[in-house]
């Protein structure tokens, strides 16, 4: 009886395994990539991949790749790329599979600088007469934002701002936060008055922008404060951050400037008193080392400054040089 019964047992395994085999021959598989997400950046050179398996031994010419892509904003499928024996048709420039690499079962689309309107879901369809499989995946496209950061001054009541502007990026999701730390407070320290968060606006191209302003109590801050603009974008690895340092010269406020410069003004009237004066002692040391006496006729070294550039003219009454009695001067510049 136990030899029955395992003689049994042995026809049963055999039968199943039979069974197995039998409903493995003839079947195809499409794989895509883990995940059924793919991202590429704007511009880039993307290979969205698609591998087949045939449980029987396939001849290229009997296989048949058919790429579709479907648009986020509409219902329906368009063909991208297909490819059968001989024909083989590009529905989108550049568009491409590699025909050697098919025998190895790799019907992988290649899209050369990708747009943004090219997101959306692609299906992979593989034919191996009769068989017929396919696979979906979904392409995202993204565009890194460009970011810089810079003081401007307003001019109606000359409040200071730090400015972080992104711009170019996609999609329109981003974040955008003002950090700072001082001498007294040496850790980040997230700020949240004073932001004034700018409106994001579209480009043409389908990209965005947008500004992010802080303002600076700059008469109420530490010297060497520094504020830090972070930006946070799905199309960035890591969050861009770009530091502002606030130093003791950037401190003044413009009233205070005013005030230091109206300090100095008194010094102005001496400095032009003495050009002056450093002009009439270049002509006097001129005329005084010439042997010929000068009369108001005498224009010759006169005309010769003119000749340079400069117009000098003086006003004399009844003196020579040598005698030096009384004169009075009026002295005027220009450049022709």
């Amino acid at each position: 009886m136990a030899g029955i019964a395992a003689a049994s047992a042995f026809c049963c395994a055999a039968l199943l395994l039979l069974g197995r085999a039998l409903t493995t021959t003839g079947e195809l598989k499409v794989e895509m990539m883990e995940g059924g997400t793919q991202t590429t950046p704007l511009n880039d050179n993307v290979t969205i991949f698609c591998n087949f398996f045939d449980s029987e031994p396939h001849n290229i010419t009997s296989v048949g790749i058919t790429w579709f892509r479907k648009s986020p904003t509409f219902d329906k499928e368009f063909k991208v790329f297909e490819f059968f024996g001989d024909h083989l048709k590009a529905f989108r420039p550049g568009a491409s599979v590699s025909p050697w690499r098919l025998k190895s079962g790799d019907a992988s689309l290649q899209l050369p600088g990708v747009q943004l309107e090219e997101a959306g879901e692609y299906r992979c369809e593989v034919v191996s007469t009769p068989k017929k499989a396919h696979g979906r995946i979904w392409l995202g496209v993204v565009a890194s934002p460009a970011c810089r950061l810079f003081q401007v001054v307003v001019k109606e009541n000359e409040s200071k701002y730090i400015m972080c502007e992104s711009s170019g990026f996609y999609p329109e999701a981003i974040n955008i936060t003002w950090e700072k730390w001082t001498r007294q407070v040496p850790h980040h320290v997230e700020i949240f008055e004073d932001v004034i968060p700018g409106p994001t606006i579209k480009n043409a191209d389908g990209t965005f922008n947008v500004t992010s302003k802080l303002k600076l109590n700059s008469s109420q801050e530490d010297p060497e404060t520094v504020y830090q603009c972070v930006v946070q974008h799905v199309s960035l690895y890591t969050p861009w951050r770009s530091n502002f340092t606030l130093t003791s010269r950037q401190r003044f406020s413009e009233s205070e400037k005013t005030a230091v410069f109206a300090n100095y003004l008194w010094i102005l009237p001496f400095i032009v008193f003495g050009l002056i004066l450093l002009i009439v002692l270049i002509l006097w040391k001129k005329v005084r080392g010439s042997k010929t006496k000068f009369s108001p006729m005498s224009w010759g070294w006169l005309q010769e400054l003119r000749d340079h550039g400069h117009w000098v003219v003086l006003g004399f009454s009844g003196w020579m040089w040598r005698d030096c009695w009384y004169c009075w001067v009026f002295v005027v510049c220009g450049f022709f």
